[in-house]
């Protein structure tokens, strides 16, 4: 099954992204939750140019992937998972769990540091919220997020098809939980006990800070309830509250694909990291 999967892992990254980026993007527009501000076709051009340049700056640094580390780390027995006998079942979804709870910690990071902030502010500065705002994030922020990633694989252990598993749905989640969509209020407030669904999330995106240093989960939602950083609405509610950075609102920053790639290395006049801010009281 490994090598199966390190075969045709670009494709089926690709198909399932495909597959959900079709169905999020049909479903908004049928059926949108905000009346969206900017042209789409420039925001979706530059956040889109965006995971393409990612894409390939990912495959020209890392030709493996993360799905390789898991091999390379499998084949000289690295890792937690690889010096204690447990079966498949149980390691697979183990992995998987304690991956995202990595991938939650390292997103508190990138807003509690004021120098990852910088980069981080590229993914908050979309002045609207739709599908492809999941997967608009500066290159430098990625290729930090693989070694991260390399490094959590290299000390689990965590299996090839565990990393393929997340892989999907971190990409799927991330579609999902930032589509300009709206579940209906009781299966809302029944999913987000287990998963970050697009209300959830959206409240992290506004520019309130303590609502935007809040909800930091992508897929499940357990780690915000744990660590203390979820909270359920924003202020003014999702028609009403204000998406972005209130510091970066010039078009030519935020929705133009060269202006994005220089956010983090202008000004930061918000001061937005957690830790130079106090906190409102969760609703």
């Amino acid at each position: 099954m490994n090598d199966f999967i390190l075969s045709y892992e670009l494709a089926i990254r690709l198909s399932a992204f495909l597959c959900v980026f079709a169905v999020m993007a049909s479903w908004e527009k049928v059926a949108p939750r905000r009346k969206l501000l900017f042209s789409k076709l420039r925001r979706w051009l530059s956040n889109l140019g965006l995971v393409f340049l990612n894409t390939l700056l990912l495959r020209l640094i890392f030709p493996a992937a993360a799905v390789g580390m898991a091999s390379h780390a499998a084949t000289h027995g690295w890792g937690l998972f690889n010096a204690i006998q447990l079966p498949l079942w149980l390691v697979v979804p183990l992995s998987v769990i304690l991956l995202d709870m990595v991938i939650y910690l390292q997103h508190v990071m990138v807003h509690a540091v004021p120098a990852l902030w910088r980069l981080h502010r590229v993914h908050h500065a979309d002045p609207d919220y739709d599908v492809t705002t999941g997967s608009r994030f500066h290159p430098i922020e990625i290729i930090l997020s693989m070694l991260i990633k390399f490094a959590t694989i290299a000390a689990l252990g965590t299996p090839v098809l565990a990393v393929i598993i997340l892989e999907v749905l971190l990409n799927g989640m991330a579609m999902f939980n930032h589509a300009n969509v709206g579940l209906p209020e009781w299966l809302d407030r029944r999913l987000r006990w287990l998963l970050v669904t697009p209300d959830m999330h959206r409240v992290h995106h506004s520019q309130e800070v303590d609502e935007s240093n809040s909800n930091f989960g992508f897929n499940l939602s357990i780690w915000d309830r744990l660590m203390g950083t979820y909270r359920a609405q924003p202020r003014l509610g999702h028609r009403d509250m204000v998406i972005g950075i209130a510091s970066i609102t010039e078009p030519q920053r935020t929705t133009h694909l060269g202006g994005m790639l220089m956010i983090p290395f202008t000004n930061a006049d918000d001061n937005y990291s957690i830790n130079r801010r106090s906190f409102g009281k969760s609703s």
